[in-house]
């Protein structure tokens, strides 16, 4: 039988540091960037994406609007 997943652990390890509270600002901040520009708005659905998977490269090139399904799929190889 598994083991059950400690995601307080898990939160910690990741969103609780520095670094991973620098990449949530990043990805928010990649948000309202698109609403303002009028690509998303709130409860529509869409992600929006970072094409080279690095969340505080906020540029406009880099960004793009997609499904939940394509950006759930489009995920880095995790180690």
């Amino acid at each position: 039988m598994a083991k059950p997943r400690d995601y307080k652990k898990e939160y910690k390890a990741t969103q609780g540091t520095p670094e991973g509270i620098a990449d949530r600002a990043a990805r928010n901040k990649a948000r309202r960037k698109m609403e303002k520009a009028g690509r998303v708005k709130k409860g529509d659905g869409l992600h929006v994406d970072h094409k080279d998977f690095n969340p505080r490269n906020g540029s406009d090139s880099n960004l793009r609007v997609v499904s939940q399904k394509v950006n759930s799929r489009r995920q880095p190889k995790r180690k």
